[in-house]
């Protein structure tokens, strides 16, 4: 410590006074698994600077979007695909030739600007101040009970919240750190698990699966030497969870749940909380939890609603944001994690992320409105089916009557017609002239009684002439 104390102070030499940097100026650091990059973070922030640390593998696109919006001075260390960077400082050939005293950063200053991932746009910049590391790393230290004589195997990447905290938090208490690259050679892993003595390690979900795959029970040979495993916030099954347990029975299991903006913000251990294990843990020592409702409205235990976290691990700020911006994450003093759960027994249960469960209740909002949606497309449908045929037999009606009314007309026409004509054959004929002419010129006299002759027929209207009618006498 004494060897990382002077080079440390090297490196606050070399920020302050070669490179004239003031006091906020931000650096960003390649987070390379190397004991330079420890030199520099660490000198960075006793020198006052703002530490951007990045994953040496970053992508073009990420790093351009960090860069537009850190600004940093310098980029220091080994960036793929970006030449515009200086190589860690030698420190074994920088001479301070005035000692030179560095007070100790106040709390408030920002010490970390770190990037959200950026999944659904822009990454974002949580900025963390010395205080929100110092509380972390004390929250962590007092579950977990890391002492000076814990050897910790670092094999997380240490651009990250969880890499770093590790490296704090076993720095802080004067244990012992060995780094390794990653968990991709399990010679390697074990390798120095054997060597140094290893009784404590940090990893993810998915590191242990690989470890699994890879080396199978093979961490069990490890079971009296380790003393504790952290475990990183992500979804871990309860069989994977007591699968660990009953390879590793002595050992301190601690799994966390937290995020960028606030750090390790419960905490499990999975062999005494065995009847909880569905659960993420109890909130860790000195943070509050409770839940609100989508109004703002803290809800009894047992109802879900968003998960807000309250405690001195708590971010700063946001980078380059309004203060009004970044209090809109909070409801009160307590910052909304975006996490939907609840709280039951003082443990909390995580349910999904808030985005998640609205993006859900839109699907099923879809899925109800394609169902209602063509509902209403038959409905549509069949009341213009109905209205069409309703119009058909109108116009059918109206075309009728209009029949109806044209024969009716042409009845009428006919009717006067007829009317007109039998008058006029009326008017053109005088029976009593004709009468006279008859009995005058022909001689015709009238029927007398004696002359007509009466039949009967009961079954004809007309009677047969079969012979003459007698002549009078």
């Amino acid at each position: 410590y004494k060897e990382l104390w002077r080079h440390v102070l090297k490196s606050a030499f070399y920020f302050k006074q070669i490179l004239k940097l003031e006091q906020g100026s931000r650096v960003l650091l390649s987070a390379d698994k190397n004991i330079e990059f420890i030199y520099s973070y660490l000198g960075a922030h006793l020198a006052g600077m703002v530490c951007v640390p990045v994953d040496p593998e970053i992508n073009d696109l990420r790093l351009e979007r960090i860069l537009s919006s850190a600004l940093p001075d310098y980029c220091f260390g080994n960036l793929r695909n970006f030449k515009e960077t200086l190589p860690f400082p030698n420190l074994e050939v920088i001479e301070a030739h005035d000692p030179i005293e560095f007070p100790f950063p106040s709390l408030e200053a920002i010490a970390d600007l770190l990037y959200t991932t950026g999944t659904t746009g822009m990454p974002k910049g949580v900025a963390l101040s010395f205080r929100n590391l110092s509380a972390a790393a004390n929250n962590i230290n007092s579950f977990i009970k890391n002492t000076s004589e814990d050897i910790e195997l670092l094999a997380l990447p240490i651009s990250h919240s969880f890499g770093l905290g590790r490296l704090r938090c076993v720095l802080s208490v004067g244990g012992t750190l060995v780094l390794l690259g990653s968990f991709a050679s399990m010679k390697k892993f074990y390798g120095e698990m054997e060597r140094c003595k290893v009784t404590g390690f940090g990893m993810v979900p998915a590191s242990w699966a690989y470890l699994k795959k890879m080396s199978g029970r093979k961490i069990a040979d490890f079971a009296k030497q380790l003393q504790y495993v952290e475990i990183g916030s992500a979804f871990m099954s309860v069989e994977e969870k007591k699968c660990l347990m009953d390879l590793l029975p002595a050992t301190r299991i601690c799994m966390h749940y937290g995020l960028t903006e606030a750090s390790r913000s419960t905490f499990i251990e999975f062999h005494k909380d065995r009847a909880y294990l569905e659960s993420v843990g109890r909130p860790s020592p000195g943070v509050e939890i409770k839940v609100f409702s989508d109004q703002g409205k803290e809800v009894p235990e047992g109802e879900e609603g968003e998960l807000c976290v309250k405690g001195d691990h708590v971010c700063h700020s946001y980078w380059n944001t309004t203060e009004a911006i970044f209090r809109n994450d909070f409801n009160g003093i307590y910052f909304k994690t975006g996490d939907w759960g609840y709280i039951r027994n003082g443990y909390v249960y995580l349910k999904s992320r808030k985005k998640e469960i609205a993006r859900k209740n839109q699907e099923r909002a879809l899925r109800l409105n394609l169902t209602y949606t063509l509902f209403l497309i038959f409905s549509v449908v069949l009341t213009v089916a109905a209205c069409v045929f309703y119009l058909s037999l109108q116009n059918e009606v109206l075309r009728t009557s209009q029949q109806v009314s044209d024969l009716k007309s042409e009845l009428s026409t006919i009717t006067n017609e007829n009317v007109a004509m039998e008058e006029r054959i009326n008017s053109a004929v005088d029976l009593s002239e004709v009468y006279q002419r008859a009995v005058g010129e022909f001689g015709m006299t009238a029927i007398t009684e004696g002359q007509i002759h009466y039949y009967s027929n009961e079954n004809q209207d007309y009677v047969k002439q079969y012979r003459q009618i007698p002549a009078d006498d």
